[in-house]
């Protein structure tokens, strides 16, 4: 069996793009992959999702729009895709060897944040560890920070997060940013922000809540305790794109590549949105915009090859 859309991958844009195809009677098949509803299912308030004055836990949100998907008449699989074939439609999507076809297919499989990988770090993210200044800076007015990373991301997570903080840490683990000049001058000649250089996070130190971090230093090697509110960790996104090399073409950081001002991928009939293709953005909400464009498309592009 064909089926007219297969959406890979089930954060908010993947179940928007559901909920626009179902009702457009387009019947989409989901494949939303083990870790189903993408990065909010890690985050516990969200207050900036339109429609929730009060707020919503992350999870709860992805569960009740991926139910509205389900309404309309998506149907799920929870497995990952381990391979794809886009030289010739219908598009092959497999799943171990179960295999599905595809008139169109939609990727919508985010891209994760990079962790440091120290102790302290999973037990308490959520509990003041983040890597999402937008999401979180919000919960911590008035309290001090630690932002760790040299680019530009992590630049403008510091800077953002004077807004709220009482004061603002930098920590790199080496004498210089990486990131580009006029970032690091504002960084650097902002009255709320200090900047600790050769250092690394050892551990994130907390008991329910963070309540400081160990820092090692990279030239001496000596660890010093350092206590701070939160932890925001600032090196980077890695997009979840290697089942798709060789099949679309990809940006030199893995993101898709889509044209401009639409989430036409360089295959006809194979569309992306959400954080797989957007690595300046990186919202819930901008994530779900994309899901409803890539399902307009879609459907224009249904309509077209008749």
């Amino acid at each position: 069996m064909t089926e007219k859309v297969v959406i890979i991958g089930s954060g908010p844009a993947g179940l928007t793009a559901a909920i626009y195809a179902a009702r457009a009677g387009l019947e989409p098949l989901m494949i939303e992959g083990m870790e189903r509803g993408g990065q909010l299912m890690i985050t516990t308030d969200v207050e900036n999702y339109p429609g929730f004055p009060d707020g919503i836990m992350g999870p709860e949100l992805m569960e009740q729009i991926r139910k509205q998907a389900e309404r309309f008449g998506t149907r799920i699989i929870s497995s990952n895709v381990t391979k794809v074939d886009f030289s010739e439609r219908p598009f092959t999507i497999n799943v171990g060897s179960d295999e599905y076809r595809g008139e169109a297919v939609i990727i919508s499989t985010g891209a994760s944040a990079r962790w440091l990988g120290v102790p302290g770090e999973d037990t308490l993210r959520g509990f003041g560890v983040s890597a999402c200044a937008t999401c979180d800076g919000f919960f911590f007015r008035d309290k001090e920070l630690v932002v760790v990373g040299g680019g530009d991301s992590a630049m403008e997570e510091a800077l953002f997060l004077t807004k709220f903080a009482s004061k603002v840490t930098v920590v790199h683990r080496r004498d210089s940013f990486r990131a580009s000049t006029i970032m690091a001058e504002r960084v650097l000649d902002h009255p709320k922000i200090e900047v600790i250089w050769n250092s690394a996070v050892e551990e994130i130190v907390g008991d329910g809540v963070v309540t400081g971090v160990v820092l090692r230093d990279t030239v001496t090697d000596e660890t010093t305790p350092l206590a701070t509110d939160g932890v925001f960790v600032a090196i980077g996104h890695t997009p979840n794109t290697p089942v798709f090399q060789g099949h679309l073409d990809l940006d030199d950081a893995g993101y898709i590549l889509t044209q401009p001002g639409t989430t036409l991928t360089s295959v006809e009939g194979v569309f992306a949105a959400g954080d797989v293709t957007d690595k300046i953005y990186r919202q819930a909400v901008t994530a779900a915009g994309m899901g409803c464009q890539a399902a307009l498309d879609a459907e224009r592009f249904l309509d077209h090859i008749g």
